[in-house]
């Protein structure tokens, strides 16, 4: 996961700058097929965050994480995920990049 490693303490900052408890990556960063055309899914767990300023907060972490990156960034909240087969093939394979 060097693409990640790389940017750890900067994650870190905008993970406390925007009130996330807890992110995760999945999917191709985490393997051999991430290549220069992939984008990076993320799944975030924000701590309670007031209604109003949700919307801000949410857009302005991910493309603030896109900038860091530059990659797109999918990023999912982990509380809309309700697929119960995609819940359970993205909880096998995601790794804690930040919190708990």
């Amino acid at each position: 996961m060097n693409t990640l490693e790389r940017y750890t303490s900067e994650i870190k900052r905008l993970c406390e700058n925007h009130k996330v408890k807890s992110l995760y990556a999945f999917g191709s960063v985490l393997t051999d097929r991430f290549n220069s055309e992939s984008d990076i899914d993320l799944i975030v767990d924000f701590s309670t965050i007031e209604v109003e300023d949700y919307a801000d907060n949410y857009f302005d972490f991910k493309f603030s994480l896109q900038d860091l990156l530059n990659r797109p960034i999918d990023l999912l909240e982990e509380k809309a995920i309700k697929n119960p087969y995609f819940k359970k093939s993205v909880n096998q394979q995601r790794q804690l990049i930040y919190g708990q």
